[in-house]
């Protein structure tokens, strides 16, 4: 039986063009990034014209781009880096306005590689953080983020697009607020950094792995400060992303050892899936356009199909503010993990939400975040497509899943009905 792989969102294939690129570095051109000698400058050329492809795709400078292990390391670096590396300013500013902690903005549904570091930052008590409820649809109102913006606020955190329900955040709107903020403390506040310039906080990041293969991604356009994209998200290799950091923003390494890309991230550069990342980047943004139309054909064929064949299911997140390949559905009355199970025996991938909560029993604090009761959260099934999903495929998941619904709730003791 020839499987039906509808997980993108947990991770894709590696593009065969992709692996092209990358195969001359696993043992032809092998050399160190560091070394002087041709090996060396032969790995180092690669590594800089990787980079340079990469930032002329995000309309920024090559030394903005900072090569890392992924979307996890990446959010990491964001968030402890902007907060370590201005310790002893924010001090000192703070102190003059009469505030004690720095100050982080961000929503209830970000990832984990998110939402865990600035839970961390909270418990060592070095900051104070305000969690941004979405609407029932998803989607962050910048009004709210607005009003949490406080003179001690130094960074806002907020996806591009959510990794399970798909919805897409107003990006641009926010960092409007912010900038608008921003120049409103300047006139205030003296911000001088120790790099001298007169640059106001907060920084705006957003984590923007999910984004990479279907939405814009013109830092100018979207007005962030720093953004992660991650390339096991548009068929590049795992263990290999990027972060943006605006020129002026300066970021305090979490790792040490030979100073590496720019002394921010030391160890030796993975060549192979570097120049794998910027093909597979170079590849997403010139097939954004006609991929998500594609998509989003496919995608609204299976969620109406779906809520017309199976009673006792919702969508969750906006129907259309939503990522071209996503649909999350609440199916009630079945758990979700037991949907998998038929439908992995049935030749079917999906998940009940993020890859790297997979493990957890417990239920999605996305789902459970738009307001929905436990029920939901625990039937709730996430379809991400990709470049060779066919409408034929998702036809046969049409056929089988309504019948593994039936079969499932014969056997569940549960009888919820869903709210109209």
């Amino acid at each position: 039986m020839k499987r039906i792989y509808l997980d993108h969102a947990a991770t894709t294939y590696l593009d065969k063009r992709v692996k092209a690129v990358m195969e001359p570095y696993w043992s032809k051109n092998f050399g160190n990034a560091s070394a002087i000698y041709k090996e060396g400058r032969d790995a180092k050329n690669a590594l800089e014209k990787s980079r340079k492809t990469i930032a002329d795709l995000i309309r920024a400078r090559a030394e903005e781009i900072t090569f890392t292990s992924g979307g996890t390391e990446g959010n990491n670096l964001a968030i402890f880096g902007v907060i370590n590396s201005y310790e002893v300013q924010l001090r000192k500013i703070l102190t003059k306005l009469n505030f004690v902690k720095p100050h982080i903005i961000t929503s209830n549904i970000e990832h984990h590689s998110v939402l865990h570091p600035i839970e961390e930052l909270e418990k060592r008590g070095i900051i104070e953080a305000t969690y941004i409820k979405v609407e029932k649809n998803g989607v962050v109102n910048p009004k709210d983020i607005a009003e949490a913006l406080k003179p001690n606020t130094v960074l806002v955190s907020i996806m591009y697009a959510n990794n399970e329900i798909g919805t897409i955040q107003p990006i641009s709107e926010i960092a409007k607020i912010i900038r608008d903020f921003r120049n409103r403390q300047l006139q205030t506040t003296n911000y001088k950094l120790q790099t001298n310039e007169k640059m106001a906080m907060p920084f705006f990041h957003t984590d923007a792995c999910q984004a990479g293969e279907y939405l814009v991604m013109n830092v100018q356009k979207l007005g962030c400060d720093l953004m992660t994209v991650n390339g096991s998200k548009i068929y590049g290799s795992k263990g290999i992303g990027f972060l943006y950091v605006k020129k002026g923003i300066k970021l305090k390494p979490f790792m040490y050892g030979g100073g590496q890309e720019a002394g921010l991230r030391s160890g030796t550069e993975n060549i192979p899936a570097i120049a794998g990342l910027a093909e597979a980047f170079k590849i997403a943004r010139a097939s954004s356009l006609k991929e998500s139309e594609r998509l989003t054909k496919l995608r609204d064929y299976f969620i109406k199909s779906v809520l017309e064949k199976i009673p006792n299911v919702i969508l969750n997140g906006d129907p259309e503010k939503r990522l071209p390949n996503n649909a999350n559905v609440s199916i009630l009355n079945v758990e979700g993990e037991s949907m998998v199970l038929y439908l992995d025996a049935k030749g079917v991938s999906c998940s009940t939400g993020s890859a790297c909560a997979s493990e957890s029993l417990e239920p999605s604090y996305v789902i459970m975040a738009l307001g929905l009761p436990y029920e939901y959260a625990h039937g709730s099934l996430r379809f991400s497509l990709g470049r060779q999903t066919t409408k034929q495929q998702i036809d046969y998941v049409l056929k089988v899943l309504p019948s593994i619904v039936e079969k499932l709730r014969q056997m569940s003791p549960v009888r919820f009905k869903a709210k109209s």
